[in-house]
């Protein structure tokens, strides 16, 4: 029997009940708890400088106002980054396939960056639907365009994870298939398409983890222009 390769992406049930609740919150045992000795282990010494390291780049453009957002922004990074990588595992299920997963961290977030530079500065954050000098004529037009590109972020946010996510796995899959189906007629190609997939399968990786940090990184620049 053939499936369809989009089953993969349906979310998992069990006795009837959604495991995408399960999926989401088991990542986080992963994570070794810290202690409040003084010196840690290797591993706990790894993370402590991984997670202060990567905030530390993300918070810099930003204003003082805006570091509020910290422990945000690194939550969300540690969890879409461990989300994506474990759905590379096999018989795993990636719960960031699902557009409305992925609508559901982009539009709130997006929302409060609006909201609060609405709330601080209403001016500066009016201001940025009209640049600087424009022509008279073009200001009803700029003024249209730039209040669509505005609300099209949040769509363009789960769209792009979710896009990246799918096609690297769909494409992981036709290129596994092809190699159990060539194997007993043409041993060779299959070789060189098994080469050819473990490639693939180190590319997904990296954009596992990149697509994870494009995510944050433009959430932390909406934040960055209403601050």
């Amino acid at each position: 029997m053939v499936l369809n390769f989009f089953d993969q992406f349906m979310s998992p049930t069990y006795l009837g009940i959604p495991l995408m609740a399960l999926a989401l919150t088991l990542p986080w045992i992963l994570y070794p708890t810290p202690s409040s000795r003084w010196v840690n282990n290797r591993l706990l010494t790894l993370q402590s400088w991984f997670i202060n390291r990567f905030t530390q780049q993300l918070l810099l453009p930003i204003n003082i106002a805006g570091h509020k957002w910290a422990i945000l922004l690194t939550s969300l990074m540690l969890l879409l980054i461990t989300i994506n990588m474990l759905g590379l595992l096999p018989y795993t299920f990636t719960p960031t396939t699902q557009l409305s997963l992925n609508m559901g961290f982009a539009v709130p977030l997006w929302l409060a960056t609006v909201i609060l530079g609405m709330r601080n500065q209403p001016t500066a954050a009016l201001g940025h639907l009209l640049p600087e000098g424009t022509p008279l004529p073009l200001i009803p037009v700029l003024i249209i365009i730039e209040t669509i590109s505005l609300f099209i972020r949040p769509l363009a946010l789960g769209v792009r994870l979710t896009a990246n996510l799918t096609a690297g796995h769909l494409l992981i899959q036709l290129i596994a298939t092809a190699v159990f189906t060539l194997l007993p007629m043409m041993p060779t190609v299959a070789i060189l398409t098994a080469t050819i997939l473990f490639l693939l399968t180190l590319l997904e990786v990296a954009v596992a983890m990149i697509q994870a940090y494009v995510f944050v990184l433009l959430l932390s620049l909406y934040l960055q222009e209403n601050v």
